[in-house]
Protein backbone atom coordinates (compact mmCIF):
# COMPACT_ATOMS: atom_id res chain seq x y z
CA UNK A 1 0.00 0.00 0.00
CA UNK A 2 1.21 3.16 -1.15
CA UNK A 3 0.48 6.58 0.83
CA UNK A 4 0.04 10.30 -0.75
CA UNK A 5 -0.25 13.61 0.19
CA UNK A 6 -2.06 16.63 -1.85
CA UNK A 7 -1.99 20.09 -0.54
CA UNK A 8 -5.07 21.59 -1.77
CA UNK A 9 -6.25 24.95 -2.62
CA UNK A 10 -10.13 26.38 -3.02
CA UNK A 11 -12.71 28.51 -3.69
CA UNK A 12 -15.61 27.49 -1.22
CA UNK A 13 -18.47 29.38 -2.15
CA UNK A 14 -20.52 26.93 -4.54
CA UNK A 15 -19.88 23.65 -2.34
CA UNK A 16 -21.22 22.21 0.94
CA UNK A 17 -18.10 21.82 2.49
CA UNK A 18 -14.99 19.78 2.39
CA UNK A 19 -16.44 16.67 3.66
CA UNK A 20 -18.88 14.66 1.90
CA UNK A 21 -22.87 15.18 2.50
CA UNK A 22 -25.87 14.11 0.84
CA UNK A 23 -27.23 17.49 0.37
CA UNK A 24 -24.96 19.30 -2.30
CA UNK A 25 -21.29 18.94 -3.89
CA UNK A 26 -18.14 18.49 -1.46
CA UNK A 27 -14.63 19.62 -2.56
CA UNK A 28 -13.61 15.76 -0.70
CA UNK A 29 -16.54 14.43 -3.92
CA UNK A 30 -14.99 16.21 -6.45
CA UNK A 31 -11.53 15.37 -5.95
CA UNK A 32 -12.48 11.63 -5.22
CA UNK A 33 -14.12 11.45 -8.36
CA UNK A 34 -11.32 13.23 -10.20
CA UNK A 35 -8.85 10.29 -8.80
CA UNK A 36 -10.87 7.48 -9.70
CA UNK A 37 -10.88 8.92 -13.51
CA UNK A 38 -7.67 9.14 -13.10
CA UNK A 39 -6.63 5.83 -11.34
CA UNK A 40 -9.27 3.59 -12.31
CA UNK A 41 -10.42 2.58 -8.66
CA UNK A 42 -12.81 3.63 -6.14
CA UNK A 43 -10.29 6.52 -3.96
CA UNK A 44 -10.96 7.83 -0.54
CA UNK A 45 -9.02 11.35 0.55
CA UNK A 46 -8.77 11.93 4.39
CA UNK A 47 -8.90 15.92 5.03
CA UNK A 48 -6.54 17.30 7.94
CA UNK A 49 -9.98 19.24 8.90
CA UNK A 50 -13.94 19.89 7.73
CA UNK A 51 -14.37 23.37 6.31
CA UNK A 52 -17.89 24.90 6.63
CA UNK A 53 -19.63 25.62 3.26
CA UNK A 54 -18.44 29.05 1.77
CA UNK A 55 -14.89 28.75 3.34
CA UNK A 56 -11.61 28.69 1.32
CA UNK A 57 -8.55 26.96 1.18
CA UNK A 58 -4.85 28.51 0.36
CA UNK A 59 -3.03 24.78 2.25
CA UNK A 60 -5.17 22.19 2.72
CA UNK A 61 -3.82 19.01 3.10
CA UNK A 62 -5.25 15.69 2.98
CA UNK A 63 -4.09 12.17 2.24
CA UNK A 64 -5.12 9.00 -0.18
CA UNK A 65 -3.76 5.38 -0.04
CA UNK A 66 -3.67 3.21 -3.24
CA UNK A 67 -1.81 -0.40 -4.03
CA UNK A 68 -0.23 0.88 -7.22
CA UNK A 69 2.28 3.15 -6.91
CA UNK A 70 2.02 6.90 -9.08
CA UNK A 71 4.77 6.51 -11.34
CA UNK A 72 4.73 10.22 -12.15
CA UNK A 73 3.12 12.90 -9.36
CA UNK A 74 4.06 15.89 -11.79
CA UNK A 75 2.13 13.42 -14.59
CA UNK A 76 -0.75 13.16 -11.67
CA UNK A 77 -1.21 16.61 -11.02
CA UNK A 78 -1.17 18.02 -14.14
CA UNK A 79 -4.56 15.45 -15.03
CA UNK A 80 -5.94 16.46 -11.70
CA UNK A 81 -5.87 20.21 -12.41
CA UNK A 82 -7.38 19.30 -15.71
CA UNK A 83 -10.18 17.69 -14.19
CA UNK A 84 -10.60 20.26 -11.01
CA UNK A 85 -9.89 23.75 -12.62
CA UNK A 86 -13.75 24.06 -13.52
CA UNK A 87 -14.50 23.50 -10.25
CA UNK A 88 -12.49 26.17 -8.35
CA UNK A 89 -10.38 23.57 -6.93
CA UNK A 90 -6.23 23.32 -7.55
CA UNK A 91 -3.64 20.32 -6.56
CA UNK A 92 -0.37 22.10 -5.88
CA UNK A 93 1.77 19.24 -4.70
CA UNK A 94 1.52 15.66 -4.12
CA UNK A 95 4.22 13.97 -1.93
CA UNK A 96 4.39 10.38 -1.11
CA UNK A 97 4.91 10.03 2.55
CA UNK A 98 5.17 7.28 5.45
CA UNK A 99 2.26 4.55 5.45
CA UNK A 100 1.54 6.06 8.51
CA UNK A 101 0.74 9.58 7.66
CA UNK A 102 -2.69 11.08 8.37
CA UNK A 103 -3.72 14.17 7.51
CA UNK A 104 -6.02 14.82 10.26
CA UNK A 105 -4.22 13.15 13.09
CA UNK A 106 -0.54 13.76 12.44
CA UNK A 107 -1.29 17.64 11.97
CA UNK A 108 0.54 19.47 14.94
CA UNK A 109 -0.47 22.97 14.23
CA UNK A 110 -3.32 24.38 11.78
CA UNK A 111 -3.41 27.58 10.76
CA UNK A 112 -6.45 30.33 9.51
CA UNK A 113 -6.68 32.96 8.33
CA UNK A 114 -9.57 35.81 8.49
CA UNK A 115 -9.67 38.49 6.00
CA UNK A 116 -12.35 41.94 6.94
CA UNK A 117 -12.39 44.83 4.33
CA UNK A 118 -12.96 47.53 6.63
CA UNK A 119 -14.22 50.23 4.21
CA UNK A 120 -17.67 52.35 3.30
CA UNK A 121 -17.47 51.07 -0.47
CA UNK A 122 -18.24 47.84 -1.34
CA UNK A 123 -16.22 45.06 -3.08
CA UNK A 124 -16.84 43.74 -6.42
CA UNK A 125 -12.79 42.18 -6.81
CA UNK A 126 -13.47 40.50 -3.35
CA UNK A 127 -16.74 39.55 -3.46
CA UNK A 128 -17.41 36.20 -1.03
CA UNK A 129 -13.66 36.44 -0.61
CA UNK A 130 -13.80 38.86 2.79
CA UNK A 131 -16.00 40.15 5.12
CA UNK A 132 -17.06 44.00 4.44
CA UNK A 133 -17.36 45.79 7.33
CA UNK A 134 -18.74 49.37 6.89
CA UNK A 135 -18.08 50.63 10.62
CA UNK A 136 -15.16 51.84 11.46
CA UNK A 137 -12.74 49.19 13.30
CA UNK A 138 -10.17 49.89 15.53
CA UNK A 139 -7.56 47.27 15.30
CA UNK A 140 -5.11 47.66 17.82
CA UNK A 141 -7.89 47.27 20.55
CA UNK A 142 -8.80 44.29 18.56
CA UNK A 143 -5.02 43.09 19.28
CA UNK A 144 -5.55 43.72 23.21
CA UNK A 145 -8.91 41.29 22.77
CA UNK A 146 -7.17 38.57 21.19
CA UNK A 147 -4.33 38.36 23.96
CA UNK A 148 -7.48 37.12 26.15
CA UNK A 149 -8.01 34.33 24.15
CA UNK A 150 -4.56 32.99 23.86
CA UNK A 151 -3.79 29.83 25.42
CA UNK A 152 -5.85 26.30 27.46
CA UNK A 153 -8.88 27.37 28.10
CA UNK A 154 -12.11 26.16 27.84
CA UNK A 155 -13.70 27.62 24.37
CA UNK A 156 -17.42 26.64 24.81
CA UNK A 157 -18.66 30.17 24.83
CA UNK A 158 -17.08 30.12 20.84
CA UNK A 159 -18.42 26.42 20.10
CA UNK A 160 -21.08 25.82 17.36
CA UNK A 161 -24.36 23.47 19.39
CA UNK A 162 -23.73 20.85 16.44
CA UNK A 163 -20.09 20.61 17.24
CA UNK A 164 -19.44 17.05 17.80
CA UNK A 165 -15.78 17.45 20.47
CA UNK A 166 -15.49 15.88 23.29
CA UNK A 167 -14.45 18.45 25.12
CA UNK A 168 -14.03 22.25 24.38
CA UNK A 169 -10.45 22.73 25.93
CA UNK A 170 -8.22 23.85 23.54
CA UNK A 171 -4.83 25.70 23.28
CA UNK A 172 -4.70 28.53 21.40
CA UNK A 173 -1.11 29.31 20.67
CA UNK A 174 -1.04 32.50 18.94
CA UNK A 175 -3.34 35.29 17.25
CA UNK A 176 -1.81 38.20 15.42
CA UNK A 177 -3.77 40.68 14.31
CA UNK A 178 -2.34 43.11 11.05
CA UNK A 179 -4.23 46.08 8.84
CA UNK A 180 -3.11 47.42 5.32
CA UNK A 181 -4.50 49.87 3.80
CA UNK A 182 -8.38 48.63 4.71
CA UNK A 183 -7.55 45.31 5.32
CA UNK A 184 -7.61 43.70 8.23
CA UNK A 185 -6.26 40.08 8.57
CA UNK A 186 -6.41 37.96 11.32
CA UNK A 187 -4.49 34.38 11.86
CA UNK A 188 -4.92 31.97 14.32
CA UNK A 189 -3.06 28.94 15.44
CA UNK A 190 -3.89 25.85 16.94
CA UNK A 191 -3.12 21.94 16.82
CA UNK A 192 -7.13 21.90 16.51
CA UNK A 193 -10.13 24.29 16.94
CA UNK A 194 -13.55 23.56 17.14
CA UNK A 195 -16.62 23.82 14.95
CA UNK A 196 -17.18 27.53 14.00
CA UNK A 197 -14.50 28.27 16.78
CA UNK A 198 -12.76 30.33 14.68
CA UNK A 199 -15.43 32.21 13.08
CA UNK A 200 -17.54 32.70 16.82
CA UNK A 201 -14.18 34.52 17.96
CA UNK A 202 -13.50 37.04 14.47
CA UNK A 203 -17.03 38.33 15.21
CA UNK A 204 -16.58 38.91 19.17
CA UNK A 205 -13.29 40.69 18.34
CA UNK A 206 -15.27 42.68 15.52
CA UNK A 207 -17.60 44.14 18.73
CA UNK A 208 -14.49 44.83 20.44
CA UNK A 209 -12.92 46.41 17.47
CA UNK A 210 -16.45 48.28 16.84
CA UNK A 211 -16.81 49.43 20.23
CA UNK A 212 -19.72 47.53 20.85
CA UNK A 213 -17.57 45.44 23.72
CA UNK A 214 -15.30 46.92 25.71
CA UNK A 215 -12.11 44.88 27.11
CA UNK A 216 -14.07 44.08 30.59
CA UNK A 217 -17.52 42.54 28.73
CA UNK A 218 -15.68 40.40 26.05
CA UNK A 219 -13.70 38.50 29.04
CA UNK A 220 -16.94 38.15 30.63
CA UNK A 221 -18.03 36.52 27.18
CA UNK A 222 -15.62 33.96 27.15
CA UNK A 223 -15.59 33.16 30.78
CA UNK A 224 -19.47 32.65 30.71
CA UNK A 225 -18.54 29.20 28.78
CA UNK A 226 -22.07 30.10 27.44
CA UNK A 227 -22.86 30.24 23.65
CA UNK A 228 -25.85 32.36 23.88
CA UNK A 229 -23.32 35.89 24.79
CA UNK A 230 -21.30 35.39 22.13
CA UNK A 231 -21.19 37.80 18.99
CA UNK A 232 -23.06 36.48 16.08
CA UNK A 233 -19.96 34.25 14.41
CA UNK A 234 -18.37 36.30 11.09
CA UNK A 235 -19.66 34.93 7.80
CA UNK A 236 -17.65 31.72 6.49
CA UNK A 237 -16.65 33.14 3.14
CA UNK A 238 -13.71 35.11 4.69
CA UNK A 239 -12.03 32.33 6.13
CA UNK A 240 -9.57 30.73 4.83
CA UNK A 241 -7.54 27.16 5.96
CA UNK A 242 -4.05 29.05 5.26
CA UNK A 243 -1.90 25.62 5.92
CA UNK A 244 -1.33 22.85 8.33
CA UNK A 245 2.09 21.86 9.95
CA UNK A 246 3.19 18.31 11.14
Amino acid sequence: MYNYQIIVEYEGTNFVGWQFQKNGLSIQEIIQKSLKRILKKDIFIYGSGRTDSGVHAWGQSAHFKTDVPITSNNKLLKSLNFFLKKHSISIISIKKKNINFHARFSAKKRFYKYLILNRESPTPLYEKRVWHVKKKIDYKIMKKAAKLLVGKKDFSTFRAASCGAKSAIKDLEKISINKKNNLIEITFISKSFLQQQVRSMTGCLKYVGEKKWNLKKFKQVIDSKKREFCAPPAPAYGLYLYKVKY
